[in-house]
């Protein structure tokens, strides 16, 4: 790694990593990556979050009902005119091979990292 890309712990506690359950996952119209899901973290409505994913669902239906890690607390970001208020965690390799990061065991959504 590049000395000028690791950041501070200071700067890594800011980050806010929470457990989201995916209530609802649909391809964004017109674009090949994108898709929109509905994520709740125990709060009073759930959160639209669009995730470059859709090549690795094609039926983003499997989705729904996941646990997954994202980071929420990051500024709204708007992606095809669709606001997207926060960022799912996930990993891929350069041959193809893809994986959501997931907690084990029965962890509720909205529990944060420590």
């Amino acid at each position: 790694m590049n000395p000028e890309q690791k950041i501070s712990f200071d700067d890594f506690k800011k980050v806010e990593i929470t457990v989201g359950k995916i209530l609802s996952a649909e391809k964004v119209p017109e674009t090949d990556k994108l898709l929109r899901l509905l994520v709740d973290f125990s709060e009073s409505v759930p959160r639209q979050i669009i995730s470059g994913i859709a090549t690795y669902f094609p039926d983003p239906v499997v989705l729904i009902g996941k646990c997954c890690m994202f980071v929420t607390n990051l500024e709204p970001r708007t992606i095809r005119g669709l606001e997207s208020n926060g960022m799912l965690f996930a990993v891929s390799t350069e041959d193809g091979k893809f994986s959501l990061l997931e907690p084990q065991g029965d962890i509720p959504p909205g529990t944060k990292a420590k």
